[in-house]
């Protein structure tokens, strides 16, 4: 695996190449804590922008919360954002990032995941790391016959007897990198795997049902209203409380989120609120349909700030809200 590696790695802002320096801490934490559900490809862009406005655990602990969540906005999962800042701040305070995973896991918002990875990376400790690609690659190698989530502890078992002491950060970017572009989701390139002689799922002529799915339950629907109010060439939005869905980020007003069509219930103020269309956006445990409404006079004591449509795009407000002017400029 490692000679693959050297051969064949991704080249990646957050990586060092084998063979050279240790990569930045730094680095290795927020792309680890960016690319949590998230897809290298619509990391790498918040990536490079991010370290080029906080290149450093003390510069993004002295940010304004309200920026760092605009800079967030797009990325998803928003306790993510509130966490990495949390975090920056607690490791600014203590001087450095620990590198062990007990002391890591300490850390807001790093899980054992997360965890195994920076130590392993960040500081070349051993340790077991799985991620979605890892998964995928040791399933198909042990043939791992139980369902997700139910496999995971035999996974990570199988990922433990493999995993070297020696250049365990390669080791664990090298398994990543495999399931990327070689051992894939769908027609895996086996003739091309390093593995391919140990691989039992190869062998059983069958990689692709490997790791095996439970069946999916059906996500619940919910529905909600989100309120447009413009005056003068700027539009009503609100801070989100910081617990709860999309915590912190400036957003439209919005109603409540509910098993029925609220109507205007939760409208910033009164007034004759008429719906203009519906956007729809899928969260992890519900998907979610709103309608949009404006009101044709608006009342400017309204709570929240007033900010120029023409600048809405540096509001950093979540692809929902997104959605939501999308629908707005269309009526135009």
């Amino acid at each position: 695996m490692l000679d693959w590696y050297d051969r064949n790695h991704r080249s990646l802002p957050w990586r060092s190449p084998p063979g050279t320096a240790a990569p930045d801490p730094y680095r290795v934490w927020l792309s680890e804590v960016m690319l949590q559900q998230t897809q290298v490809a619509s990391v790498r862009p918040y990536f490079e922008a991010w370290t080029a406005r906080w290149p450093s655990f003390a510069a993004l602990a002295a940010a304004d919360d309200a920026d760092v969540m605009a800079a967030w906005a797009g990325l998803g999962y928003y306790a993510r954002a509130r966490n990495l800042l949390a975090c920056a701040r607690v490791v600014a305070a203590r001087g450095g990032l620990p590198d062990t995973e007990s002391d890591l896991r300490k850390l807001p918002g790093i899980g054992d995941y997360t965890a195994a990875a920076i130590a392993a990376i960040a500081f070349g400790r051993r340790a077991v790391v799985v991620d979605a690609n890892v998964e995928r690659v040791v399933s198909r190698l042990f043939a791992v016959a139980e369902p997700l989530p139910g496999a995971r502890p035999a996974i990570r078992a199988g990922t433990d007897t493999i995993t070297p002491d020696a250049r365990a950060g390669d080791f664990a970017q090298a398994m990543m990198d495999l399931g990327s572009m070689v051992c894939t989701a769908r027609s895996p390139r086996c003739l091309l795997c390093p593995l391919r002689d140990d691989c039992a799922a190869y062998a059983m002529g069958t990689p692709d049902a490997f790791p095996v799915k439970a069946v999916k339950k059906a996500k619940p629907q919910r529905f909600g209203t989100l309120f447009w109010a413009e005056r003068d060439g700027r539009v009503l939005l609100v801070r989100r409380p910081d617990k709860g869905m999309l915590g912190g980020m400036r957003a439209l007003p919005t109603g409540p989120w509910s098993d029925s069509d609220p109507g205007a219930e939760g409208a910033p103020f009164a007034a004759d609120w008429r719906a203009i269309g519906l956007v729809r956006h899928g969260f992890t445990h519900f998907d979610l349909a709103c309608t949009v409404m404006v009101a044709d006079a608006v009342d400017d004591t309204a709570q929240g700030e007033w900010w120029p449509v023409a600048d809405l795009e540096a509001a950093g407000m979540p692809t929902l809200f997104a959605r939501a002017i999308t629908a707005v400029e269309g009526m135009r």
